[in-house]
């Protein structure tokens, strides 16, 4: 084995270390990275040849985390690991996006990038090493690639920075994001933050290029000492420069006036259509299939390159707006009446229709993760069927696309999204993509933030996002930003960035670069330029609703939340959920329970206000301590020649002796209660000892005049289990107060 390592010092002391010769040393490419005890394996592989037909990088980027890493078993029946989850998703399009700029234009072969957890420490968050690692396979690998790259976490702990924080660090951070970078270029930015200023971010960006440059670096030395300097040769496109130039002679002009025409998404994409078409019946019909690969690149070509020159040149777009101006918008609320909270929100050709739904503890999103166990209150899920765009195919299943882009707005509303104490509830949000020109995401947010009022929800703060593009000139060195772009103005341009935020601050970002050099004052013009169009779409979405609504609507259910003493859930769940099984039964609500700081926390869920009302007050019976001297109602258990039990609370039972039945002498119990009646008792006396209740009929009566207590009655004699049954010598029991008696009974 020809082992090489690198060890990174971070800045902070932490080390990370590369080894490379050890593992999967089939691959074309392979690195274990570490961290602590959290290891990396990553694997490169790549076809020898491009396929027939393919003009683009067939990039596959697969991120997955093994249970066993953090000595755990996998959920499920078959308990192995399955479908990716949706953070090993977000991981691996957080590799991807990073990755794919950088190889070669004209190198079309497969690739597959292969990143396994294989060893967890709880407290390092894996997603951190996991582009480093990546990169430094296909470092180490022949093929060719423009990188190195690296990603590393950035947070903001108490003012200040820190790279790849703890789980625990990152919980009081007031900004998170993953920044990937070569040792020139940043790459790729995605993150959350609670209402950060621009300045803040551009900080954290900066911060987080001067530790990528020391990965980079240590990528290059390990790429020297692997001799893996040379890459392979390659040949996936034939080319025919004489064929280039009539595309251009024959198409630019065209596509400029076309582009210029300000005609919308479809009408321009079949004007392009019929352009191209109209060239290539100028090629003789026996030249064409060996030649209609080469059209399609050139053509593209030049319908890219108008594009750009037009904005770049004239500062018009393609649907006649200015750079910085932001298509029309309208909004509507309340479109859907049935639902708990609907939004519509279009902006141009780009529409969102949005629900929120409220429910229990029991609708919130289980999380079962190598790392992070748990529930999660607020949700946001985004789709985008083929219809939005106009597409004539089947919808197979969620997107990878659709799992980043409902990511990034949930990331969005998160900040403002009131969970825990101050909302009971779970939260839903359901973002349908009706049409679709470009930055979908941000209408999902500002429709999400207009639902979410709909609803009742009380959020912090709205919230509005803007997708914010660049063009740029390397020869000339011309630029410019655009603000709210379209969608082939993301496909044909330089960035993709997009912003979220409130009045105050930014919620979220994601910024995708496709150039190299951008430098950090055209990041400030966006930024400024993103803040500006943000504000815009806010005050176009306050027009139509700019405040939660005061309640909730009539058909959305009602839950009230009660604080119960540990010690009684038991009491309150019951054997087996009996007690509470039976409470939902009869109440018709739905009950929920979690225990906190000692304390149980008790939701009650339902639709009738009466069923809520119900519920609770038989829960606080059962989670009542007897008090001496209150009055109760309860219902007689059982009656002995001694007296009688009275249930006086869920659970609680106490004795009314046969002496304080009446004033009056009692022969037989049976002669004034049986069992099953309903009587009043008062508390007279509860045992400092045993817990023990006794009760009484006849205090609750005035005494009689010139009355005088009977002289007290001998006491038959004892049978055998007498005391054992009963508990006591008086008879008394209490069936849910001692806690070594197990689950109690009711």
């Amino acid at each position: 084995m020809n082992i090489v390592k690198k060890t990174i010092l971070l800045s902070d002391g932490r080390t990370i270390e590369i080894e490379t010769g050890k593992l999967a040393k089939q691959a074309d490419g392979s690195v274990v990275v570490k961290m602590g005890k959290t290891m990396l394996l990553a694997a490169v592989t790549c076809a020898k040849e491009a396929k027939e037909d393919v003009d683009f990088m067939p990039l596959q980027v697969e991120y997955k985390e093994k249970f066993a890493a953090a000595g755990r078993y996998p959920g499920g029946f078959m308990k192995r690991e399955g479908r990716p989850s949706d953070y090993e998703i977000l991981v691996s399009r957080l590799i991807d996006r990073a990755l794919r700029p950088l190889f070669p234009d004209d190198f079309h072969a497969e690739v597959f990038v292969t990143v396994n957890l294989i060893s967890a420490e709880k407290d390092i968050m894996p997603d951190a090493l996991a582009g480093l690692a990546a990169s430094a396979a296909l470092a180490v690998s022949d093929i060719p690639f423009n990188g190195p790259i690296s990603e590393v976490r950035v947070a903001r702990v108490n003012g200040e920075f820190v790279i790849n924080p703890t789980f625990k660090e990152l919980e009081i951070a007031d900004l998170d994001i993953m920044v990937a970078a070569t040792y020139e270029n940043i790459m790729m930015v995605e993150g959350e933050m609670k209402e950060v200023q621009e300045a803040d971010m551009l900080e954290a960006i900066k911060f987080a290029h001067t530790e990528i440059k020391k990965h980079c670096q240590a990528q290059m030395e390990l790429t020297r000492e692997t001799g893996k300097t040379e890459k392979r040769v390659y040949c996936h496109e034939t080319n025919d420069e004489e064929l280039r130039a009539a595309v251009h002679q024959f198409c630019y002009d065209k596509c400029y006036a076309i582009a210029k025409s300000g005609q919308g998404k479809h009408e321009r994409s079949e004007a392009f259509e019929a352009l191209k078409e109209e060239f290539i019946q100028t090629i003789p019909e026996e030249e064409l299939e060996e030649r209609q690969l080469m059209i399609n690149r050139y053509y593209h070509a030049v319908e890219k390159e108008a594009m750009r020159n037009m904005i770049l040149d004239e500062g018009i777009r393609l649907d006649g707006r200015s750079s910085a101006q932001i298509r029309p918008i309208w909004c509507e609320v309340d479109y859907l009446p049935a639902a708990h909270g609907s939004a519509v929100f279009t902006r141009g050709e780009t529409q969102s229709l949005t629900t929120v739904t409220l429910g229990t503890k029991l609708d919130e999103k289980e999380v079962d993760d190598v790392l992070v166990e748990g529930s999660q209150q607020f949700v946001l899920h985004y789709n985008f069927p083929p219809f939005s765009t106009g597409d004539a195919r089947p919808a197979r299943g969620t997107s990878r696309r659709e799992v980043g882009h409902g990511n990034l707005a949930f990331r969005a509303l998160k900040p403002v999204v009131p969970i825990g104490e101050a909302n009971p509830y779970a939260v839903r949000i359901v973002s349908d993509i009706l049409e679709s020109n470009g930055s979908s995401s941000m209408a999902t947010v500002c429709a999400g933030t207009l639902a979410l009022m709909d609803c009742g929800v009380k959020i912090a703060k709205p919230v509005s996002g803007i997708a914010m593009g660049l063009i740029t000139d390397s020869k000339t060195k011309k630029y410019a930003v655009l603000s709210d772009i379209l969608g082939d103005e993301d496909h044909l341009g330089d960035m993709d960035f997009k912003v979220t935020g409130t009045v105050d601050g930014i919620t979220a970002t994601q910024m995708d670069i496709k150039v190299d050099g951008l430098p950090y004052e055209v990041l400030e013009q966006a930024l400024e330029q993103a803040r500006q169009g943000r504000l815009h779409i806010m005050g176009e979405m306050m027009k139509t609703l700019s405040e939660p609504r005061a309640e909730f609507k009539p058909h959305v259910p009602r839950l009230e939340q009660i604080v119960i003493d540990a010690e009684f859930i038991g009491a309150v769940i019951g054997t087996g959920g009996k007690v509470i099984q039976e409470i939902q039964k009869v109440t018709g609500t739905v009950i929920t329970i979690t225990e906190e700081n000692d304390k149980g926390m008790v939701a009650v869920f339902s639709e009738s206000s009466e069923g809520i009302a119900k519920a609770i007050e038989w829960i606080k019976g059962i989670a009542s301590n007897p008090e001496i001297g209150q009055v109760y109602t309860g219902t007689v258990k059982s009656v002995l020649e001694f007296g009688a039990f009275v249930e006086i609370l869920p659970g609680k039972e106490g004795l009314l002796h046969i002496s304080e039945l009446d004033w009056k002498r009692i022969s037989k119990v049976t002669d004034v209660i049986n069992e099953g009646d309903t009587v009043t008792v008062k508390l007279l006396e509860i045992d400092e000892r045993s817990g023990k209740l006794r009760l009484s009929m006849r205090a609750l009566t005035d005494k009689p005049e010139g009355y005088v207590e009977p002289e007290p009655r001998s006491r038959p004699p004892r049978r055998d289990g007498d005391r054992r049954s009963r508990g006591g010598r008086d008879g008394s029991r209490d069936r849910g107060d001692r806690r070594d008696r197990g689950p109690r009974r009711y």
